[in-house]
């Protein structure tokens, strides 16, 4: 799962918040919670997030994370939104990227008399990578975007943190993935699953 993620404040975040800086939906949402264009993003943060104009090309909007339904949905499982009901939608038509600098996931534990608990908090992004390119869907909620980021199962170097990942693209395959009319299918094997991590210095969430 997905629940926290960071973006520092880099050349390509401050290209990509200029470019968001150019839609009326700032506006709109400046006036009711504002927008978070760096640090650490939670649920219910208004962002910037990659996704397909009127003409079906890049541009980039403020968008609230998650889906309001009885509870605020944060993510969807890559395996099934294309079924579900919530999402099935706008897995079809309506997918977009959130762009991160890493993402963070805390350590998912049992202790001795099966009880669950949370462990250690780990920073996590692509290899090679400074930047994490989250796959996401979004809709339209009160006139107003929102989007959630889609999982997938975890990356066998990472699964003693949590058996769950987000779905992180290559840069190169953006365009592809919000294409309207285009395949998502085709691309989930495309996903980035080899990752560099790290302890952060929190240890509960």
């Amino acid at each position: 799962m997905c629940c926290r993620y960071w973006t520092e404040e880099s050349p390509e975040i401050r290209a990509i918040v200029e470019e968001m800086n150019r839609s009326p939906l700032v506006e709109k949402w400046q006036k009711t919670v504002g927008i978070k264009c760096s640090g650490e993003i939670r649920p219910a943060d208004v962002v910037p997030v990659i996704a397909p104009d009127r003409r079906g090309q890049r541009a980039v909007y403020p968008m609230r994370w998650g889906f309001r339904e009885k509870t605020l949905l944060m993510n969807a499982r890559a395996e099934s939104a294309a079924t579900r009901p919530t999402f099935r939608k706008a897995w079809a038509g309506q997918r977009c990227i959130v762009p991160a600098s890493w993402y963070f996931e805390w350590e998912h534990l049992t202790d001795g008399a099966g009880r669950k608990k949370t462990g250690a908090r780990y920073m996590i992004q692509p290899k090679g990578s400074q930047m994490t390119w989250l796959g996401g869907l979004y809709r339209i909620e009160d006139g107003l975007p929102v989007f959630v980021i889609l999982t997938r199962e975890a990356s066998a170097d990472i699964r003693f943190i949590h058996d769950r990942m987000p779905l992180i693209l290559p840069e190169h395959l953006i365009g592809e993935w919000i294409r309207p009319d285009g395949d998502p299918e085709a691309l989930l094997a495309a996903a980035l699953t080899e990752m560099n991590f790290e302890r952060s210095a929190e240890v509960s969430a």
